[in-house]
């Protein structure tokens, strides 16, 4: 009994002393990182951020070993082991740009859909939630998922919170921001403000659509200036005396300066030819 006594008065005392510690609670709907957003904008589903990390490592290793063994100089087989690591993200962004490209074309009927349904006499998450079944084909899995989340219990603003980081799209941002504040102030001019946003998105997807038409030439001019060095330097490394010249340390920091300058200058040329970015509003 007596230790008994002593284990209960100890754990009395351990929780006092722990309730001058106030635990941090963490949100239940944390702010995505950039990986996360870059993977959500991409629409791949079943992709986690470790997983593409994982990739990464993979692909470098495997690139190292094999030039490796086919040149004989590690400093050749370290870049093109970097250039590796970076295919995936690469990869993640293309994809992202070209879902975002595509979104940008069917958001406008997406909207008419939407303003239709609010006029035939649907409530606002009624007709978010039939965009799941009558929607563009690419936008029904989200409208899906904001459907159940609503259905389940869910209140309103946070099924839209989810669906806002389901889609990851500036124009989504927009519609939900519109969808918010028509639901806390009431307005009876939620049908005109749905159809000037539809116009503006077409115009704003004309405009863009001719305008990256015009630019493309600038970004296909900055890849070929980066890759046709090191595709060089590949062909070369293929014989022993060329390959002979980066087998030191001297070598390592030549090619990684080279690896530097490519990198800043794309990105630079990139950035002189791009596009002014759409922006996120929440």
């Amino acid at each position: 009994m007596s230790v008994i006594l002593g284990l209960a008065l100890g754990a009395g005392l351990l929780l006092i002393w722990w309730s001058f510690w106030p635990r941090k609670l963490k949100p239940s709907d944390p702010t995505p990182s950039k990986a996360q957003q870059l993977i959500a904008r991409s629409g791949i589903a079943r992709i986690t951020v470790s997983g593409v990390l994982t990739l990464s490592l993979v692909l470098a290793f495997v690139v190292f070993i094999s030039l490796t063994a086919l040149t004989g100089a590690a400093p050749i087989g370290i870049c093109f082991g970097l250039f590796a690591a970076a295919v995936p993200w690469a990869a993640l962004s293309w994809q992202a740009s070209r879902r975002q490209t595509a979104l940008r074309e069917i958001w406008p009927d997406a909207i008419d859909n939407l303003r239709s349904a609010v006029r035939a006499g649907l409530t606002l998450p009624e007709a978010l939630a039939q965009l799941g079944d009558r929607g563009p084909e690419e936008l029904r899995g989200a409208f899906d998922g904001f459907a159940r989340d609503y259905r389940s219990g869910a209140r309103f603003d946070d099924a839209l919170y989810r669906l806002k980081n389901t889609l990851a799209d500036p124009t989504a941002d927009r519609l939900i921001a519109a969808l918010q504040v028509t639901r806390e102030v009431g307005g009876a001019d939620i049908g005109r403000l749905l159809q000037t946003l539809s116009d503006f998105l077409r115009d704003d997807a004309r405009t863009r659509s001719e305008l990256e038409a015009r630019q493309s030439w600038t970004v296909n001019g900055a890849r070929l200036a980066v890759v046709a060095p090191w595709v060089i330097l590949l062909l070369l490394s293929t014989q022993p005396d060329a390959a002979a010249a980066y087998q030191s340390v001297a070598g390592l920091f030549v090619l990684l300066g080279g690896m530097a300058v490519s990198v800043i200058c794309y990105r630079l040329m990139l950035h002189i030819g791009s596009l002014p970015a759409e922006r996120r509003v929440l």
